[in-house]
């Protein structure tokens, strides 16, 4: 079970903020911080990329520097301006703003020239290899590389194809620009990698000028070192990509910035991957980008998640230098402790066929008008006006014809207080001719009333209920994990045969009149059900709740049972 995490006592460093206050002890930059936060808009942000936007705009905000937001827009097949804009609306979301906004394809120019100027220095020849010849050219992790027959090639002619290359006489694939660095080399991305490739494909902001673009790692460090960024942060995959980062800096002799790689977040019963989430998506195993079982920032946004919520998760989580998989119940844990100090208390009766409940010694056509507390965490949140009747809804579980022991609920004969009204005593069962409750007969009573009972009567069981003269409709959507397995990536197989089958759960809700009349702009707590946000989807005719999480770690105890 998740056990909610200790307050940390004064947090110490962590090892990249040990770094930069080295970097402005020594007067290195000028004691400048300057870092950057760079998605390629190929898909919406996840929860890792909020790890790392927290981390690049936190380190700036701390240190007094800024922070650019650059979007790696270098492959135009896979990328579209609502990634652009759904990336920029999400760093906001979550409470920063950029120094820059900046795009790789601002230096597609400046890039070209570089490329230019490493053939001029004899370190990038143009490779008419096939991709499958280029493979197996590099060789194994044990075994050199071979060079290619095209390596030799003089200045002038890798000038002339790079050149035709650009003004668009060849294929796609039909040649590519590479580094000219060491085929014998033990990492194996120092191996010749590729500069450019042929792309004739409509860019979403330079159009059809460029038919070549640059790779990943010739566009990355040289756009760092054009931004003047001091320390650029990556996750632990690019550490192997670094040498070769800093080869193309050395060789250009360009501004040297640093890059530094911390563990990506791994998160259990979730799957982080933009290819995977993709799949989910076009396959129709969640409704879209935002459905709120994704682990995508406007999913977790669409499920009621505040964006201080996911900034403490972030903090909680730290900064390591090597990977481990993180208990999701912390970020549950983080915007349960939240919503706990935060979220007005409701009451819902969230069941398909719940059961009516007729106080009969209470007045007949009689409305009430309780004044129930909000939260009773804060004191300064005040009242809601509750109406009761003397025909109440409850549901089906808060009712046994015959309870075990210690079983505190409704049964033949026994007392419940209802919450914020008064105690009744279940007198009798009315069933219909299958044998199924269908109504309850109790009486209250009247000097119980919560806030003046004079009654003397002790209880030790409450439950929620609604009035059915005055309950509204409401759609309520009961999410949970989106997979079965704790950690995805260790099962073999297919990751989609793990999807959980109660992910989603539609129920029938009956809810407080004043959630009709004013409906909540954040969440709310559904009293014993747990935490509820408004979906977009809902219309002044028709509500519709998200839960966001429950009161307790239920996952926890499951797994604990096992």
């Amino acid at each position: 079970m998740t056990e909610a995490p200790k307050e940390p006592a004064e947090r110490s460093l962590n090892f990249i903020e040990q770094i930069v206050e080295e970097d402005i002890a020594s007067g290195k930059n000028g004691g400048r911080i300057h870092t950057r936060f760079p998605p390629e808009p190929n898909g919406y942000l996840h929860i890792g990329h909020a790890k790392s936007i927290c981390l690049n705009f936190g380190l700036a905000d701390k240190y007094g520097g800024k922070t650019n937001l650059r979007f790696d827009d270098t492959n135009p097949i896979t990328e579209d301006t609502e990634y652009v804009e759904s990336i920029k609306a999400d760093v906001r979301w979550l409470g920063f703003d950029w120094e820059n906004e900046f795009y790789a394809s601002n230096y597609f120019d400046q890039l070209y020239l570089f490329a230019e100027r490493l053939i001029e220095k004899g370190l990038a020849y143009v490779d008419d290899s096939t991709a499958e010849q280029i493979a197996a050219q590099k060789g194994t992790p044990t075994e050199p590389g071979q060079e290619s027959p095209f390596r030799s090639r003089t200045v002038e002619e890798n000038l002339d194809l790079f050149r035709k290359m650009k003004n668009g006489d060849f294929a796609d694939g039909q040649k590519v620009l590479r580094a000219k660095i060491d085929m014998a080399s033990p990492n194996m991305h120092f191996r010749d990698p590729i500069m450019y490739r042929i792309k004739h494909a409509h860019h979403h902001r330079t159009g059809d000028k460029w038919c070549i673009y640059p790779m990943y790692d010739f566009a990355h460090g040289q756009s760092d070192s054009i931004e003047g960024i001091t320390h650029s942060l990556c996750t632990l995959e690019f550490e192997v990509h670094r040498p070769v980062y800093e080869w193309y800096i050395d060789q250009l002799e360009i501004f040297p910035s640093r890059q530094i790689e911390f563990a990506r977040l791994n998160l259990t019963y979730t799957v982080m991957s933009k290819r995977k989430l993709l799949q989910l998506v076009n396959e129709r195993y969640v409704s879209g980008w935002d459905d709120p079982r994704m682990p995508t920032i406007s999913g977790l946004r669409r499920r009621g998640y505040t964006p201080s919520s996911i900034r403490e998760f972030a903090d909680r989580i730290g900064i390591a230098r090597r990977e481990n998989l993180i208990d999701v119940g912390l970020l549950e844990f983080c915007i349960r402790e939240e919503l706990n100090k935060t979220a007005p208390r409701v009451m819902a009766v969230l069941d398909e066929n719940p059961i009516k409940v007729v106080i009969t010694n209470y007045p007949e056509g009689k409305t009430e008008t309780l004044h129930v507390e909000n939260n009773p965490e804060d004191p300064e949140a005040g009242d809601r006006d509750v109406p009761f009747s003397r025909e109440i809804w409850i549901e089906r579980e808060d009712f046994l014809e015959n309870p075990p022991k210690k079983y505190f609920r409704l049964f033949p004969g026994g007392l419940v207080r209802l919450k914020g009204a008064y105690i009744i005593k279940c007198e009798e069962a009315i069933k219909n001719e299958a044998g199924e409750v269908t109504e309850l007969h109790c009486t209250y009573i009247p000097e119980s009333r919560s806030g003046s009972d004079t009654s003397g009567i002790n209880v030790k069981g409450t439950i929620h209920w609604v009035s059915v003269a005055d309950a509204v409709e409401a759609e309520v959507r009961l999410y949970d994990r989106l997979l079965t397995v704790e950690d995805p990536s260790s099962e073999e197989g297919d990751f989609k045969t793990f999807i959980n089958p109660e992910s989603l759960v539609t129920v029938r809700g009956l809810v407080e009149p004043s959630l009709k009349v004013s409906p909540p702009s954040g969440s709310v707590q559904f009293m014993r059900k747990g935490y509820f946000f408004v979906d977009p989807d809902s219309t002044p005719d028709k509500l519709v709740f998200n839960r966001t999480v429950t009161l307790k770690d239920s996952w926890g105890k499951v797994q604990k049972k096992g």
